[in-house]
């Protein structure tokens, strides 16, 4: 991929998909990760990171070779942030939206040359309103032939 393949890729927005938090996996989740008691029909907050790349519209593998990358070139995953703005519930089915909000060449002494491509990903309720946004980012490995 050459450095205006990898820029133009800034701004493609994604497939919207969507992710419905089932009450028997979410009860699987807070038992297995030991979660306190939540109030009635509230759903753990990791759900807003489950919920944006589980219903990403694409899957990773797709993701990868839009960035000219799959598995076996080794991608890492880079960075990761969550903004909370509505409380989200067990039992909805969230729209989920988003695309591609930075690329970026690197060149490192050991590491060689690498891309970092991040994303945004915004969790929507049925109203509309924005429930949570997830940012990420994966470091693609630029190996020679």
């Amino acid at each position: 991929m050459t450095l205006d393949d990898l820029e133009r890729l800034v701004g493609v927005e994604f497939p919207a998909g969507e992710f419905t938090i089932e009450g028997y996996e979410h009860w699987l989740t807070t038992d297995a990760i030991g979660s306190p008691t939540l109030p009635a029909g509230v759903a753990h907050p990791m759900y807003a990171y489950y919920a944006a790349l589980g219903g990403m519209g694409l899957t990773l593998d797709e993701l990868f070779a839009m960035v000219g990358s799959s598995a076996a070139d080794g991608p890492m995953f880079g960075e990761a942030g969550l903004e909370f703005r509505e409380m989200m519930r067990v039992g909805e089915t969230y729209r989920v939206e988003g695309g591609i909000t930075g690329a970026a060449r690197k060149t490192g002494r050991r590491a060689g040359v690498f891309d970092i491509v991040s994303f945004e990903l915004r969790v929507v309720d049925s109203s509309g309103a924005v429930a949570a946004v997830s940012t990420n980012s994966f470091v693609f490995p630029r190996r020679a032939a």
